[in-house]
């Protein structure tokens, strides 16, 4: 086997075409390094321009862990290398063909592939979730790699133990129409220049919408597949705006992923001979603009004129809601996949980018920039991947209702075996939920705890969820736990044992609700509780409680308390992707599970007072009315006579409510968990804010929408009134009385 020229040959072809190609070196570890190196050292690619991603740094020129991989965001190699004989990690794989430029190489070194599927890596030690053991996961995700490498234009496989080749991944293209060059606009604001640097119709249409960020309350959002040129466009715009002497800033989840960016604003600057100074990512021109970098967590220390959001799909959503701050946003994001942070952006954040101030212009790109249309390793990529899933069309499905669809169990097996019905399941849970990505794919046809059930209507997929097993835990294991070790995939127990100090938690078996999404053309028609109630059908003899973990929004809460789960927790710290507090929530099915729901359902009531006031007292006071609306749990106020008389006086009388606020607490918990005094929404959110979370007068006044602090704090004691009347004992009635008939008394004198 002439290995090196077959890979000339390939790479020559990928450069003439300006496509990728791909070359899995297959078989022994060792051997497989050699070939790379010694295809590498005979291809005209320099170190500079190429990249190893794997455990150990076999080659001369840039090494990246797998697990981070996101380091390549908005960066573009040559070459990479993917030793994946340790672990073949779904993620990586999409972000490092997404990094290869028109005219490379993704060499990837591998086990046999005849044995590589059975083989058990370190990924799959990560859906080994106790008590299951590794020998347990299965084998679906790497066949399908298998198979697809086997069949798929553009890829090259070398046996490197048996010294041949079983595929030479050349495709004999006919000659391509070169590309002209796009439409320039007549009468541009941004320079001549700046469009003249543009290589496709989309980017030249981009750079026009950007142009609306020289007037202030504006905000844009550029949407593509990775490869079309959103970050080229913008680093046009950037340079464009700085040249007539705007402060522009960059962000990013990673300072070297916007070198791109940078280095078509440095150009486009050079070209105006209008740079002052020109450092890596700090630039600044003689009108005195700037395009300068910050990492997201810096953003709060800012104030610039114009700020750029680059790879948005990437940052947490509780960091992009600080960029809406700026009057002059734009956003840059990657809608399929590589980008390994799910969809943040589009699911989560995007609905408080189009309720905000900025008037908002929205455009997509899909015209490839850094390779041609139709390259084999992104076709290869989304096939594998699952990157294009989608739901079924919207018609297929349009009549769906409760009374119209079928529960069917949707076994790893069969999704494996069923390319339609596992891309409408995957791309309906990649649709609805921010989190999904391609680790997600093999988590869902592998892991073995985890199970599929959706309704179906006509044969399409209407609705879907995707449940964990999760509990059942040997005493040695619980032990471990309570004594400060860590456990996978028991979320639910993890919390209850380490968390919240309940050595037993583990103990009962659970099923967790990690995903459920509906289709969005037959939102609202009760299909979530629908399938909701037929997994409660199929799994109540066969688990002990039910039990599901979100970013707490008042709607998501309501769905779940509808259906029958109550909250046992809320995180005293944002998740990092939804910007959210997480509510834990349970939904008992055995006698276990109840004991459990029970004991950690009343000491949530009793504890979350502490936390309101405390880590959260930033909550939303929707939320949290939300939340103890969802608790099942028995409250008491339990207050002293002397403390009743005095919440009483504050209600009824000259009391006042700040020369004792703890005394207020428990009597609010009550009220708002119990739901059985009726108080306008206003009234219960003041109760959260100035009782709950001891927010200033005149700051929860003026959330709120009173007249004045005075008439605030008049309102607060109008919304005792009904929570004396309801908890209060003898003595709080008594000192009513005492008010009341007071009252009375002048009324008849009157």
């Amino acid at each position: 086997m002439n290995l090196p020229a077959v890979a000339a040959s390939l790479f020559e072809e990928a450069r003439a075409t300006n496509e990728r190609r791909l070359l899995v070196l297959s078989g022994d570890r060792e051997t497989g390094r050699e070939a790379a190196r010694a295809v590498l050292e005979a291809l005209p690619i320099g170190v500079s321009e190429t990249t190893l991603v794997g455990p150990d740094p076999f080659l001369r020129c840039e090494h990246v862990d797998p697990k981070r991989t996101v380091e390549l965001l908005g960066r573009t190699r040559r070459a990479i290398v993917y030793d994946a004989h340790d672990a073949l990690i779904p993620n990586a794989l999409g972000r490092l063909a997404g990094a290869v430029d028109g005219g490379g190489l993704l060499l990837l070194v591998v086990p046999s592939l005849d044995s590589w599927p059975d083989r058990r890596d370190d990924f799959d030690e990560g859906l080994a979730v106790p008590p299951f053991d590794v020998e347990d996961v299965g084998s679906r995700f790497r066949e399908r790699v298998v198979a697809l490498l086997r069949v798929h234009p553009g890829v090259a496989i070398a046996d490197v133990d048996a010294g041949e080749f079983e595929r030479d991944g050349l495709t004999h293209p006919a000659p391509r129409i070169e590309r002209g060059s796009p439409a320039l606009p007549t009468d541009p604001e941004f320079p001549p220049e700046a469009y003249e640097r543009c290589l496709t119709a989309d980017q030249v249409e981009a750079l026009e919408v950007l142009e609306s960020l020289r007037e202030g309350g504006r905000a844009v959002v550029i949407e593509s597949d990775r490869g079309r040129g959103k970050s080229s466009a913008a680093g046009l715009a950037a340079g464009s705006l700085a040249a007539r002497g705007a402060d522009v800033l960059v962000t990013a989840p990673e300072a070297r992923s916007t070198d791109e960016l940078f280095a078509r604003a440095r150009e486009l600057l050079a070209g105006l001979d209008a740079l002052s100074v020109d450092e890596t990512r700090s630039l600044e021109t003689r009108e005195g603009g700037r395009v300068r970098f910050a990492l997201p967590a810096e953003l709060d220390a800012e104030r610039p004129e114009v700020l750029v959001v680059d790879e948005a799909a990437a940052i947490p959503v509780r960091l992009l809601e600080r960029t809406l701050s700026v009057g002059r946003v734009a956003y840059t994001t990657t809608v399929r996949g590589y980008e390994g942070a799910g969809r943040g952006f589009s699911v989560r954040f995007r609905d408080r980018l189009d309720e905000s101030d900025l008037r908002v212009t929205t455009l997509g790109l899909s015209e490839p920039i850094r390779y041609a249309p139709g390259d084999p390793v992104e076709v290869w990529t989304f096939r594998a991947l699952l990157l294009d899933a989608a739901p079924p069309v919207a018609g297929v499905i349009a009549d769906a209702d409760p009374g119209s669809v079928a529960y069917r169990r949707l076994p790893q097996e069969g999704l494996a075996a069923d390319e339609r019905l596992l891309r409408e399941a995957f791309g309906l849970l990649v649709a609805a939920h921010y989190r999904t990505e391609p680790n997600d794919l093999a988590r869902l046809l592998d892991a073995p705890n985890v199970a599929v059930r959706a309704l179906i209507h006509d044969g399409h997929v209407a609705c879907v969820a995707l449940l964990a097993r999760e509990g059942g835990l040997p005493r040695e294991t619980r032990r471990d736990l309570y004594d400060g070790g860590r456990i996978r995939g028991n979320m639910i127990p993890d919390l209850l044992t380490s968390q919240l100090r309940d050595e037993s938690a583990g103990e009962p078996v659970g099923s967790r609700v990690l995903r459920i999404a509906t289709h969005d053309a037959v939102r609202s028609r009760g299909l979530g509780s629908r399938l909701l109630n037929d997994v409660r059908g199929e799994f109540a003899n066969e688990v002990d409680w039910l039990g599901v973990g979100y970013g707490a929004t008042p709607e998501l809460l309501e769905f779940w308390d509808a259906n029958g789960y109550s909250t046992i927790h809320l995180s005293t710290t944002r998740n990092d992707a939804s910007g959210e507090y997480s509510a834990i929530m349970l939904s008992p099915t055995g006698e276990a599970g109840r004991e459990l729901h029970q004991r950690h359902a009343e000491w949530f009531a009793e504890r979350l007072e502490g936390m309101l006031s405390d880590p959260l007292d930033d909550v939303e006071p929707d939320v949290v009315r939300a939340v103890l609306a969802a608790t099942d749990a028995s409250v008491s106020a339990g207050l002293s006579d002397r403390a009743w008389r005095h919440v009483a006086s504050a209600a009824y009388g000259p009391g006042a409510f700040d020369a004792a606020p703890g005394s207020f607490r428990p009597v609010a918990v009550a009220g708002l968990v119990d739901g059985d005094v009726a108080l306008d929404d206003r009234l219960e959110r003041l109760l959260v804010r100035k009782v709950l979370q001891g927010r200033p007068w005149d700051e929860v006044a003026s959330e709120l929408g009173f007249v004045s602090t005075r008439m605030c704090m008049r309102g607060l004691g109008e919304a005792f009134e009904p929570l004396v009347d309801r908890y209060g004992n003898e003595s709080a009635l008594a000192e009513k009385r005492r008010f009341v008939d007071a009252g009375d008394e002048a009324d008849g004198d009157d």
